[in-house]
């Protein structure tokens, strides 16, 4: 009999029907009551046994996590939380779990625990969930830009170029770590490695697809990307995808439409492809809101807040204006910002959440910042001081999206790599875009792992990936 999966069961189910699922055991109680989970939906499925005619030995390997088939006639049910059940009629145990060793009891575990079982955390209801709302989210974006003519472009992981400026990046090589080639001078000899030059993994795919929008309109990556920074942060991982739309012919205005479009398609498609996912979530978050102090509280449940961002317009402000916002707010005049606000800074964590959480308690785009905060390739205003630049702030994250329009110009661009210590030799082809049918164009990230962790009211990105990758951690 062919098998059948069980949120399809619970979905079309016939009562009567003889149907054969398979899945892993998340609870059996009483010798009789087994709750079946096969990872397509967050709902188990019972299946009554008939534990007077069932071998004795057998049913004490009906243990948490085993992997069973059971074969079955669909009842109505009689308990509480589903309408049917199987009654059982034959069982198969295909895999064994040890009761005595298995890590993960049928009971709440600390998600710091869990980490260190991520090769097992997938059978926990709420990463289970996580994880389907994750896929969601992947499909929602190739769909969004599928069905607005974009093309999909692969970018590099391995580049020789540091996209951001910034250095932070992991080093890739096959030398021999303890005996590398060296130069008359003592330097390890890059000339003689495998790509003959230092090469280092991506930080960004976005100089390429650059590349991509110059000569076919709009493309857009999503891919792995890697940072080698030292944050053991509740926000940031050394390993995480990100989404990088390039637009020939936008100007800031059009990115930022773009932007805000594209996180409300997302939204409403997780909450139509994941009701019950979510639902679950939304129970945890209000459960997680309830241990908070109650000035840290969200007015909000997730699935209120989800919808509120859907279905409002995003703040949109220069970085100027917000600086005077912050200037005039009580925690500034009574000194509770940890860091300071000034003009020139790099707003923290703690000031975009202000903005988002407390000025204007919806998501919140910023716009031209200070060129000397920002990367080299953005767009510079006629002011000589700010570049076009945006920031999307959501709460409870802080900046989940980061873009730009693009310097066009051949001669500014060349400025600016000098005066940031941008290598030309490095970067001769992205400057020849600029030779060979310059255009104005914008761009913008978006991590993908923060709008997993916004969707999925999750409090640490390394709960919504996965294998996570963080300083001091590649255990799987």
């Amino acid at each position: 009999m062919k098998r059948i999966k069980i949120k399809d069961l619970l979905a079309h189910g016939e009562v009567g029907a003889k149907v054969t699922v398979k899945g892993w055991i998340r609870t059996f109680r009483s010798n009789r009551f087994i709750a079946l989970n096969d990872g397509s939906t967050i709902n188990n499925l019972q299946a009554v046994v008939d534990f007077e005619n069932t071998d004795e030995d057998l049913l004490k390997r009906l243990t948490t996590s085993a992997a069973v088939a059971i074969e079955g006639e669909v009842v109505e049910s009689q308990g509480k939380g589903q309408s049917i059940e199987i009654v059982v009629e034959k069982i198969e145990i295909l895999g064994d779990a040890d009761p005595d060793e298995y890590p993960l009891q049928p009971k709440r575990h600390s998600l710091e625990f869990l980490r260190e079982k991520a090769h097992l955390r997938p059978r926990t209801q709420v990463m289970s969930a996580v994880y389907r709302v994750r896929n969601a989210l992947a499909y929602g974006i190739h769909k969004f830009f599928n069905e607005k003519g974009f093309l999909y472009m692969h970018t590099p992981i391995i580049t020789g170029s540091d996209a951001e400026g910034a250095g932070e990046m992991f080093r890739v090589t096959n030398f021999d770590p303890l005996n590398p080639p060296k130069t008359e001078d003592g330097e390890v000899d890059y000339k003689e490695d495998f790509f003959g030059k230092a090469v280092n993994l991506s930080v960004s795919g976005q100089l390429e697809a650059e590349v991509g929008a110059m000569s076919m309109g709009e493309v857009y990556t999503f891919g792995p990307t890697f940072r080698a920074e030292n944050s053991n942060t509740s926000r940031h991982l050394a390993e995480f995808w990100m989404i990088e739309p390039e637009m020939a012919f936008y100007d800031l205005d059009d990115n930022m439409d773009l932007a805000e479009e594209m996180i409300k398609y997302l939204i409403d498609f997780a909450m139509e492809q994941c009701p019950d996912d979510l639902k679950f979530l939304d129970q945890r978050y209000a459960q997680e809101q309830k241990g908070k102090p109650q000035n840290e509280r969200s007015d909000l449940g997730l699935l209120e807040r989800l919808d509120f961002v859907s279905k409002n317009d995003f703040e949109r402000l220069t970085y100027t204006e917000a600086i005077e916002v912050l200037k005039r707010s009580k925690p500034f005049k009574k000194g509770k910002f940890k860091y300071d606000v000034d003009w020139g800074i790099d707003l923290q964590s703690e000031h975009e959440r202000y903005l988002v959480e407390k000025e204007y308690k919806k998501p919140v785009i910023l716009t031209d910042y200070p060129k000397d905060i920002k990367s080299f390739y953005m767009k510079q205003n006629d002011d000589g001081k700010t570049v076009r630049a945006m920031d999307v702030l959501f709460p409870g994250i802080g900046e989940i999206i980061g873009g730009s329009q693009r310097e066009e110009s051949y001669d500014k661009l060349l400025t600016r790599m000098n005066e940031m210590g941008v290598p030309q030799e490095e970067l001769w082809w992205y400057l020849e875009l600029r030779k060979f049918g310059t255009a104005p164009h914008s761009g913008f990230g978006l991590g993908f792992e923060r709008i997993v962790l916004f969707v999925t009211g999750m409090g640490n990105i390394r709960d919504v990936i996965p294998f996570p990758r963080a300083p001091k951690s590649a255990e799987f």
